[in-house]
């Protein structure tokens, strides 16, 4: 029996392209900035310190935790005051790194197939983001695509939580039968998703078989489930979904 598929979400960082190279570069980029602005700093922003000012900022803002963006920030801020700025120049500082940090974040290289699922897939879907992440669909250049998005910092909660699936049902005013989400990690996407009832496709890149089948085994089978090892099939697997 077809179903009635209303909305795609789809997981960005691990799905569309490698986000941990991604990260590797803005880093080095934001190092570069600093030794030239702020070459002090670097004698706090290293591995020895940084576990103890993130946990000064979960400690002082406990309900920011889910947005990478501004614990970012704040741990800028901390280390800048560390170095000796005074507090307005170590959050101009912090903001101004972050700026370079947030370029090459946003810098992204997809994955093959990624182009041409997305260009296909757009034409007859409503696509918007679902990510923990904070990858901005604008400077990622994904907008042509997706029609928005929605990350753990708007919601306050990350994946596999069902109030972030639940958010984008609410946004456009369907239930979880008419949505599919795409996603790389079986239990953060896939098994988050059939939580709450949404179908599902995996993007197994890699090829992996952990944490197992039992992770993502229907729970219901009027949810659909399935499994891509690139994206060139992402079109396949949302059309045997929609058929039923």
């Amino acid at each position: 029996m077809a179903k009635d598929i209303q909305l795609l979400t789809l997981d960005l960082d691990n799905t569309l392209w490698d986000v941990d190279k991604i990260i590797i570069r803005a880093e080095k980029e934001m190092r570069q900035w600093l030794a030239d602005a702020a070459p002090q700093s670097l004698d706090h922003y290293n591995q020895e310190n940084l576990p103890s000012f993130r946990q000064q900022v979960v400690d002082r803002f406990p309900d920011k935790v889910h947005d990478l963006s501004f614990m970012r920030i704040e741990v800028l801020t901390l280390v800048m005051e560390a170095a000796g700025y005074e507090a307005q120049r170590s959050r101009d500082l912090a903001d101004a790194a972050f700026d370079v940090f947030f370029q090459g974040r946003n810098r992204v290289e997809f994955f093959p197939g990624a182009v041409e699922s997305l260009t296909e897939l757009s034409a007859r879907y409503t696509i918007i983001a679902l990510t923990n992440g904070n990858a901005d669909i604008e400077r990622a250049g994904l907008s042509d695509w997706l029609s928005g998005a929605i990350s753990s910092a708007d919601v306050g909660k990350s994946k596999p939580s069902a109030e972030m699936f639940h958010a984008p049902l609410s946004q456009f005013g369907i239930n979880a039968g008419q949505a599919i989400h795409i996603g790389d990690n079986p239990i953060d996407d896939v098994q988050g998703a059939r939580n709450v009832g949404m179908h599902t496709v995996w993007v197994n890149l890699e090829g992996s078989s952990e944490p197992g089948d039992n992770a993502i085994s229907p729970a219901d089978e009027t949810v659909l489930h399935k499994e891509v090892s690139h994206l060139n099939q992402l079109s396949t697997a949302i059309a045997e979904i929609a058929a039923g």
